[in-house]
């Protein structure tokens, strides 16, 4: 890593020629250029303001030590001095641009059956919960149920500043192990849930011809199958290039589904398209999902326990009726301090 005082001064002209390019009327013509330049800008910022407290407080110690009667700052100073060089190279590691985004979570039921479906349900609640206790706004775009009361496949929306930064870490197999209800023996049961966090993206990030789109309509079903109202509203979306299909069908308009159906397709095409970038970097990370199996996981919930278990990080806990309301802070934490301090560690 190139010396402090160089970053610090490479931060400043950034900021500068991201400011004059910003006043430029001719940028607000292009409005993915536009949204780049604003997004990079305020991606600078707290580094920018964290090298500028670094270099007076540089200041003040150097003044400190070359001056008898502010000789007793000194120790403070330099304590406060190592402590914004540690934040400024912190603030310095490059970012996920898809960090401050909005995201869409898909819950899907994995090895298990019933107890499969009824676990991916409560899973579903605990994240949505999860989001309202950091005050972020949460959309149903779709659920498909079975006949058990759990859930086949839901999708929903998280809404707030930093929102992917935050649920990113919730993609992955979540492995279940507790006596189901209608178990009579008392046998411990292991099932799995499925969770795929993308951010979502605008229209102008990911652009969509028609002609790449076969669209389909349907009438939609229930439970069972059974047909649950006259008219062909559910939508089904066929992205020809890349063979991803999206379906919809809560909303009684065929336009809504339409709409949501597309909002999800953009999610997944932007998610996929990372994937391809990092994977040429060489940087390529196991896939989200993966099969659903039950040797595939992130975390364990074990209810005869009370224990949950993230295994990317080795951390356990032993309230797991707290962590189901949504009380996953702990883990948030945990799991972005390593992603930091292995930033840190590659780029020094």
């Amino acid at each position: 890593m190139a010396s402090l005082e160089a970053l610090a001064d490479e931060l400043e002209r950034s900021h500068a020629e991201l400011q004059e390019r910003l006043a430029d009327p001719t940028v607000y013509s292009d409005r993915r250029e536009a949204a780049d330049l604003g997004r990079r800008l305020k991606e600078l910022e707290p580094a920018l303001r964290v090298a500028r407290e670094w270099r007076q407080a540089s200041t003040d110690l150097a003044d400190a030590k070359s001056d008898p009667e502010l000789s007793s700052f000194a120790g403070e100073l330099e304590g406060q001095v190592a402590r914004l060089e540690d934040e400024l190279r912190l603030a310095l590691v490059e970012r996920d641009p898809a960090d401050a985004k909005d995201v869409i979570v898909e819950v899907r039921q994995g090895v298990g059956g019933d107890e499969a479906a009824l676990w991916a349900a409560e899973l579903a609640r605990m994240l949505q919960r999860y989001a309202e206790r950091r005050g972020y706004r949460t959309e149903l775009l779709s659920a498909s149920e079975n006949d058990g009361g759990g859930v086949k496949e839901t999708v929903f929306a998280v809404k707030g500043d930093g929102a992917y930064s935050v649920f990113k870490w919730e993609g992955g197999t979540h492995r279940v192990q507790r006596v189901p209800a209608t178990e009579s023996q008392g046998r411990i049961h292991t099932s799995t849930a499925t969770v795929a966090v993308m951010p979502e993206v605008e229209e102008v990030e990911i652009t969509i011809e028609d002609k790449d789109l076969k669209i389909d309509v349907y009438r939609s079903t229930g439970p069972g199958g059974q047909s649950v109202n006259t008219t062909d509203s559910a939508v089904r979306i066929t992205h020809l290039p890349s063979g991803i299909v999206v379906s919809m069908q809560d909303e009684k308009s065929q336009l809504q589904n339409k709409q949501k159906a597309l909002r999800v397709l953009r999610a997944r095409l932007y998610e996929a398209e990372r994937e391809r970038q990092q994977a040429e970097l060489a940087e390529a990370r196991r896939s989200q999902v993966g099969t659903g199996e039950r040797a595939e996981k992130i975390r364990t919930y074990n209810f005869p326990e009370n224990r949950l278990t993230d295994h990317r990080v080795k951390h356990t806990v032993h309230r797991l009726d707290q962590v189901l309301d949504g009380d996953l802070e702990e883990f948030t934490e945990v799991l972005q301090a390593e992603e930091r301090r292995r930033a840190l560690e590659a780029a020094v």
